[in-house]
Order: structure tokens, then C-alpha cells, then sequence
């Protein structure tokens, strides 16, 4: 008699699920059993809720379809969040002892403390921060439970694991695995982290490895933040970028710079931060010289010297993370890696060659860094996706269907199904003609930035391009610049000091003989936060503007994003169909379907 030997059940799949889990900004991305990025997106897009602050990043009506389509029954999943583990115990103990109760909260004083941010609101920050992290992965649990609900005899997937990584680790492991470098320095600054708002990684051989962890209460972020708010913005809403926007307007006021140089000072490498009552001090004598229409308009000129400030503060923790990490490759993250104007000056400003800032650098980002540490851990010889895969795409999130525009097709003439090349040349007419299109291709991007797959596309030839736009369609501030995509084999013939700029991530200066003829995406400091265009990284978007530059000798689109103010980028193809008919837009384009009005 022969034995027969029992067949051993084959491998479980697993698939590592990374959770933003911050009090603003969540999202979520998904990695293969290989190690395979296969989706990532901010919460905010599936929501329709700008910043989504304290929403779940992995709501059951979102994370169900993903992990349908992505993960095969059977399957273990490990959920990796963006909060190291003794932070994370650390405020379940705070909580346990009552520090996050309401009563406690509710009574704190709404005075500036050391962090440039009201008490109060600092200690909500961390108390939702806390809730965040209690309830991360609860949306996935529930999502699996569908499954059986739904008749099935088992869920899809088994959660085996909930791991958590270090704030700054994630944006590191984001940043500079999804780099090209292969060996590179990695400078986090934000708003704040388990010990201080400041790191310093550095990458070898596929290893990451701290080199400095800020500590204290400083924030270079919420020192931004505070400036946000004195000039007539407000930084819960995220509207920090619109310093940057106005800076060009202002003027150097030697009495402000002066009293916004009481917050911090640079001795040696450090930058040292003030104490509470300075910073108070600072901003009583701020507000006492603002200007009577400064919530309306903004004050130009504290956004300059905001600017400059900020700039030479990075300059410091940039010089630092050279001498403490030495290399010709700097990557920036964390969410002041947001500042474009900043970032277009770095490398002329350090002794550092190269720059990589991701898509994504702030709080959203940190899914996919998580994500990766989680993989990593499991998969110890890994050392980062494959050469051919880095610098990582943008675009990681949801596609849309078109089963919108076919319906929309059966009762308006004017919408047609022409086929990729036949809208590409249709929308390069239009444009061309001074048309506003609005132009949904592919996946997503991943961060906060349309890059050609969800945007709303103009002309950058007329001068009054930048007011039409924002009368029709956007409605917002007149200061606020408008970016350019640039097919990158042109680019050092328009720009100085070319650099390549796929994730819209820094401004470069304008050659001047080139400034005429693109005023609408010429910002009043004669720069641009542009976006560099190969067929490789998008092919589609890069054959509009090759055949928007065949009919006019320019190969440059103004691009912004496809949304109204106040609104995230879109989600649905019915999302745009409803901004195109209640807009000023002349056309949409959904793959390649085409209506105009």
C-alpha cells in the first residue's frame, strides 16, 4: 500500500494596508504580496470633504470595493498605521488617566503656547490624534464582515495584524523609497511628531537609518501656521499655501521681519524656538499693525516676511542635515514640504545637488510609508520597489467610469464618444481658441496637486486667462498663481536653472524673454510652480499638450485643479459633469468622451 502523503495547504496571500491615521489629512494605500504599490488616495477625494479632518481613513464603503478588487479570497491583510507604537500607548495612558475628557478640555486656555498654537486647540489636536489611532482599522474589520453578511461562508480577508510605525519614519519611507536616489538624505518638517516637528533619515543601500529626531515644542509647521492666521487665513483649513501666493505682493517690512525674528533664532546648526510669552508678545503686536482689510484681502506683507523667515529657518535644518548626513541627494517631507517657493531655491541655496519632494509629502503620504515599513518588516532583503518603478508615479487612486457621460449622451447631442485621439485634438481646439476644459483621464493623483489626470486646463497665452478662470470656475483669491505644465524636453528653454518637476513640487524662474508669451501662469515674483510632462510619466496628458503646442508653438497649459474652492478634487465622473454644468467651463473630456456647451 502506498502512502499518500497530505497536501499542505498553500501559502496565505498578504497584502499590507497603510492608514494615515492623523487628525487631518487621512488616507490609505494598499501593497501586494510583492511588495507591488497597487493603490493609494486621500480620504478626503471618496468623502468630498477637504481635509476630511477626523474621518476614518478606511471607511467601509471605501475599503470594501478596494479590497474586492485587489484581494483574493483567503487572504491575510496587516493594517500599518502612521504612529509609532509608545506614542500611541503613551496617550491611551493619557487617556485612561482623563486628559482627553471634555470637561478637561473644555477648560484650557485658548492663549498661544510654545507650539505657536492655542492651548486648547493643541490639546484637542492630541486627543483626536489619540482617537485616531483606538479606531484605525475598526473601518476594515467591518468592510470584511460584508462578505458574510452578504451570504458569503467566510470573510475575504484576515486581519492578522495591526503594526505602527513612527510620524516621521513614514514620511522618510515614503519620500525616499519612492525617490530615484539610491542613496539620499532625508529632511521631515512639519507640524509635529512623537518628540519634536523635525527629523533627520538617511538612505543606504535600501536601509533607512535616523540620524536626528527634533525634540521640544518648536514647530517651524505651526510657526507657519501662526503666520497663516495673523495675515488673514486660517491653517485648520490648510490654507498655508496661500502665503505662499500672496508673498510675491508684499514688500520686506524691516519693522515686521524684526518683531516675527523674536520667535526663533539660529545658533549654529539649531534653530531655537521662543517661549511662550514672547511668542504671545509677538502676536499682540501683530495684530495691533494689521491691516483693517486683511480678512479679505490677506496682508502681503507679513506673508513676505513670513516667507523669508520660513526660508531661512529650513535653510538652517537643511544645512544641518547635510553636515550630519553628507550627500548630493536631499529629499524633503513632511507637510512643509508643501512650500513649492522654498523648494524651487533649496539646491541654490545648499550644498545639496539634487531634490526629490514626493506627491504626497504631508500627513497623507505617511499610508504608503507605513504601509512599506509594515512590508519591510516581513521582507527584510527588500529594499525598495524596483529602479523601474522609482520615482514613484502620482498616479495611484481611483479611476472613473464613464457610464455617466453615456447617459448624459442620451439626451445631449453634444456630448460624443470620439476616442482618445479624436478628444486630445478636440480639447487642443478649444484651448487654442481660449476655451476652459476640464480634463479627467486614468487614475487619480495621489497628493494635493492635479498633474494632468483631474484638472481644469486654459490657455496661458492671455493675460486675463488668470481672471476668466477664477471668475467662471474657481472663485478664489486673485493672488493666487496658477501653474503651468510643460513638456520637459522644453523646459530649460523656458526656465532658468532647469530642474525636472513631475509632482508640481517647486517654482522656477520664468526666462524673462519667455514671460510674455505665457502671462496667465507667470506669478508676479516672475516664477512658476510647474509640472514637467513626459509621455512616459503620462502619456495622455503629454499628447494634449503636444497638440495644444502643434497649433499654437507653445508647450504650455495652464493647469489647476478640478474643483470649485472649498471642495476637494473630484471623485466621480458625476462629480465633473455637475462642476461642468454649473461652471464656466466650455467642455469636459472623461477618457474619451467629450461634451460642450
Amino acid at each position: 500500500m502506498i502512502a499518500v502523503r497530505a497536501r499542505a495547504n498553500p501559502p496565505r496571500m498578504r497584502f499590507y494596508l497603510g492608514l494615515a491615521t492623523t487628525f487631518h489629512d487621512p488616507a490609505l494605500a494598499l501593497v501586494g504580496p510583492d511588495g507591488t504599490l497597487l493603490f493609494a488616495e486621500a480620504t478626503e477625494r471618496f468623502l468630498q470633504y477637504k481635509r476630511a479632518p477626523n474621518c476614518e481613513p478606511d471607511a467601509p464603503a471605501l475599503i470594501g470595493p478596494l479590497l474586492r478588487a485587489h484581494v483574493p479570497l483567503g487572504s491575510e491583510i496587516v493594517v500599518a498605521t502612521s504612529w509609532g507604537p509608545q506614542f500611541s500607548d503613551f496617550l491611551r495612558g493619557q487617556d485612561a488617566a482623563g486628559t482627553f475628557a471634555f470637561d478637561g478640555l473644555a477648560a484650557q486656555t485658548t492663549d498661544l503656547n510654545a507650539s505657536f498654537v492655542p492651548e486648547q486647540a493643541e490639546r484637542v489636536f492630541i486627543a483626536d490624534l489619540h482617537h485616531a489611532q483606538a479606531r484605525a482599522g475598526l473601518g476594515t474589520l467591518l468592510a470584511l464582515t460584508q462578505d458574510v453578511r452578504t451570504g458569503g461562508a467566510a470573510p475575504r480577508a484576515t486581519v492578522t495584524a495591526r503594526r505602527r510605525y513612527p510620524h516621521h519614519l513614514c514620511h522618510a519611507a515614503y519620500g525616499l523609497w519612492g525617490s530615484p536616489f539610491a542613496d539620499a538624505t532625508a529632511l521631515i518638517v512639519d507640524g509635529m511628531g512623537e518628540t519634536g516637528a523635525a527629523a533627520i533619515y538617511r538612505l543606504a543601500d535600501g536601509r533607512i537609518e535616523e540620524v536626528k529626531r527634533h525634540r521640544g515644542r518648536g514647530s517651524l509647521g505651526f510657526l507657519y501656521g501662526l503666520v497663516t492666521d495673523l495675515a488673514g487665513f486660517d491653517q485648520v483649513k490648510g490654507e498655508e499655501w496661500k502665503i505662499m501666493g500672496l508673498a510675491p505682493y508684499g514688500r520686506p517690512d524691516p519693522a515686521i521681519a524684526a518683531i516675527l525674528s523674536r520667535l526663533c533664532r539660529i545658533e549654529g546648526a539649531r534653530v531655537r524656538f521662543a517661549d511662550a510669552e514672547t511668542i504671545r508678545g509677538v502676536a499682540a503686536e501683530l495684530l495691533a499693525r494689521r491691516p483693517a482689510d486683511a480678512l479679505e484681502r490677506g496682508w502681503a506683507d507679513l506673508a513676505r516676511c513670513g516667507q523669508d523667515l520660513f526660508g531661512r529657518l529650513m535653510d538652517a535644518l537643511v544645512a544641518q542635515a547635510h553636515a550630519l548626513a553628507p550627500s548630493d541627494n536631499l529629499v524633503i517631507a513632511g507637510g512643509c514640504g508643501l512650500n513649492s517657493s522654498y523648494n524651487g531655491r533649496v539646491l541654490g541655496r545648499s550644498p545639496f545637488t539634487r531634490l526629490h519632494v514626493p506627491s504626497a509629502p504631508a500627513d497623507d503620504g505617511n499610508a504608503i510609508g507605513a504601509a512599506w515599513l509594515a512590508f519591510q518588516e516581513d521582507h527584510p532583503e527588500w529594499t525598495g520597489p524596483a529602479p523601474g518603478l522609482r520615482p514613484l508615479t502620482p498616479y495611484l487612486g481611483s479611476r472613473v467610469t464613464t457610464g455617466a457621460m453615456e447617459r448624459l449622451a442620451e439626451h445631449e447631442p453634444r456630448c460624443r464618444r470620439l476616442g482618445h485621439a479624436g478628444v486630445t485634438r478636440e480639447a487642443a481646439r478649444i484651448l487654442a481658441e481660449g476655451g476652459l476644459v476640464g480634463w479627467v483621464q486614468g487614475r487619480a493623483e495621489f497628493g494635493p496637486r492635479s498633474l494632468g489626470n483631474r484638472s481644469i486646463l486654459a490657455d496661458p497665452r492671455p493675460a486675463d486667462a488668470k481672471d476668466a478662470l477664477n471668475a467662471k470656475v474657481k472663485y478664489r483669491e486673485a493672488f493666487r498663481p496658477f501653474a503651468p505644465s510643460i513638456l520637459a524636453e522644453a523646459g530649460p528653454d523656458w526656465f532658468e536653472d532647469f530642474s525636472d518637476s513631475p509632482y508640481m513640487e517647486r517654482t522656477l524662474v520664468w526666462r524673462e524673454e519667455k514671460r510674455g508669451e505665457v502671462p496667465a501662469v507667470v506669478h508676479e515674483d516672475g516664477t512658476g510652480r510647474l509640472q514637467t510632462v513626459t509621455r512616459d510619466r503620462n502619456p495622455a496628458y503629454a499628447a494634449l499638450i503636444e497638440a495644444f503646442r502643434d497649433l499654437t508653438g507653445v508647450p504650455v497649459l495652464l493647469n489647476t485643479s478640478f474643483n470649485v474652492m472649498g471642495k476637494p478634487i473630484l471623485h466621480t465622473a458625476e462629480d465633473a459633469i455637475l462642476m461642468f454644468y454649473t461652471t464656466g467651463l466650455d467642455a469636459l473630456v472623461v477618457e474619451d468622451w467629450i461634451v460642450e456647451k
